[in-house]
């Protein structure tokens, strides 16, 4: 399993200008050694909506027994003794910290018991790594997760063996996770949380999912509470490695009914299959590689799909999402009533709140082109609680970055001074070194008229 590259939504303002590391932003210039020092989230506050358990009973059967490769899986697998972890390699300063700050809440709310250890027969291996290592084995991965190696060398000389291959296993015993050293601390702790769920547990994304880091959209960057349920059901006592689905299937809603009671009601329908065409699609679409004609008419595609198969879900506002990003450069008038699409299918859908937040960045940046100070703030202020709840620093500080310029368009310069400098600290942690802080910033204010060169 591996954390794809393929569908960041972080914002890319397409109107502007490419940055490079010796640029710096035409507004409030800052040198490194006055920025401020990173800020970084307490206790996860994840919100909890109700959950159906007929549905959740569908989704871990879904999740637990096939591969992102459409794969089926024979058997469901976990760790069936004590479960201890390393961490190896050169690993930067704040991964220590965000991995406490998980282990807790694993062993809280998925009630997984973990302990850390330094020897070298560690039922997982977290290695850090360089990014450039990593994608010499997987180019497009940020980071991944193997069965049965406990180092990048070791991985490399087994890669093809039956004994890296998920569907041969019968158990997990032995597993190890490569995250990024170089990377912002945002991408590694991203990584860490959807790594470590998925050498724990579910090893499939869904695109149906709205509320989970298992899905291939890359929306949810800490693990929710409908991932912490399903990595608890995972360890039930119920359960155990070489059951096959319809063993597993018989127990789930005796499980999920101790573990979720509230559930028992509000059946939900069983969502339609994601075709493999709409998720082709998707990928040609947002990921990297494709001309500007192919990725329109891919997103023409997995919007006709969605339409034709009926949806309203999330998935038919990502669709519409990823036609605002195809056409944004060549016409930004259609990729606007693109992105109000997505957020009318996604107001439509429950826990959709961060995907939303990350279509006002979009919509946004239009009304800063237009001097629409106003108009920037009522779509930006509804997102900044989801965003700081969901422990996405990137996209705090973007909402803000863009806040401060719309309150510099109405006049409200000390405000506006205010929350810049207050966005920049969650910038170091989202967006890693000074120069992609800086560039960052660029980005935003060159939305602005009249805002003078850097």
């Amino acid at each position: 399993m591996r954390r794809r590259l393929l569908l960041p939504m972080l914002l890319l303002l397409n109107a502007c200008v490419p940055i490079t590391q010796g640029n710096t932003p035409s507004r409030a210039v800052i040198a490194d050694s006055t920025l401020p020092p990173m800020k970084t989230f307490g206790r996860a506050q994840i919100a909890r909506p109700p959950l159906a358990n007929a549905a959740l009973v569908q989704d871990f059967l879904d999740l637990s027994f096939q591969l992102e490769s459409g794969r089926d899986l024979p058997v469901f697998t976990r760790f069936e003794e004590p479960i201890s972890l390393r961490v190896t390699g050169a690993p930067p300063p704040t991964l220590a910290a965000d991995l406490r700050a998980l282990l807790d809440r694993l062993q809280t709310e998925a009630g997984i018991p973990i302990t850390t250890t330094s020897r070298a027969d560690a039922s997982i291996t977290l290695e850090a790594v360089s990014r450039a290592d990593i994608r010499r084995v997987l180019p497009q991965a940020a980071c991944f997760v193997v069965p049965n190696v406990g180092s990048l060398k070791e991985y490399r000389s087994a890669r093809r063996s039956p004994r890296t291959n998920w569907a041969e296993l019968q158990v997990r015993t032995r597993i190890a996770i490569f995250l990024p050293r170089d990377a912002s601390p945002q991408e590694t702790r991203d990584c860490l949380h959807e790594e470590l769920a998925q050498a724990l547990g579910p090893l499939n994304d869904l695109y149906r999912l709205p509320n989970s880091v298992f899905n291939d959209d890359n929306v949810h960057t800490v693990l929710t509470n409908f991932d912490m349920l399903m990595l608890r059901a995972t360890y039930a006592p119920e359960l155990r490695s070489g059951m096959s689905r319809r063993d597993v299937a018989r127990e789930l809603p005796a499980i999920f009914a101790r573990l979720n009671p509230a559930g028992q009601t509000g059946l939900r329908p069983r969502s339609d299959p994601t075709p493999q065409s709409w998720r082709t699609a998707i990928q040609t679409a947002l990921g990297p590689g494709s001309s500007s004609a192919a990725r329109r008419a891919a997103s023409d595609t997995a919007v006709a799909i969605a339409q034709r198969r009926g949806w309203a879900d999330n998935r038919r506002a990502f669709a519409h999402y990823a036609k605002g990003r195809a056409l944004q450069r060549t016409d930004p008038l259609a990729a606007r009533r693109e992105y109000l699409l997505a957020d009318r299918f996604y107001a439509r859908t429950p826990s959709t709140q961060l995907h939303r937040a990350y279509v006002a960045t979009q919509l946004a940046a239009y009304d800063l082109v237009e001097g629409n100070g106003a108009g920037a703030l009522r779509l930006i202020d509804p997102h900044l609680e989801p965003a700081r709840r969901a422990q996405n620093a990137a996209l705090l500080a973007t909402l803000q970055l863009m806040r401060a310029e719309a309150l510099g368009l109405l006049g409200r310069d000390n405000e506006a001074r205010a929350v810049r400098l207050d966005s920049l600290g969650w910038a170091r942690y989202g967006f890693g070194p000074d120069w992609a802080v800086r560039a960052k910033q660029q980005e935003v204010s060159s939305l602005v008229p009249g805002t003078p060169p850097a």
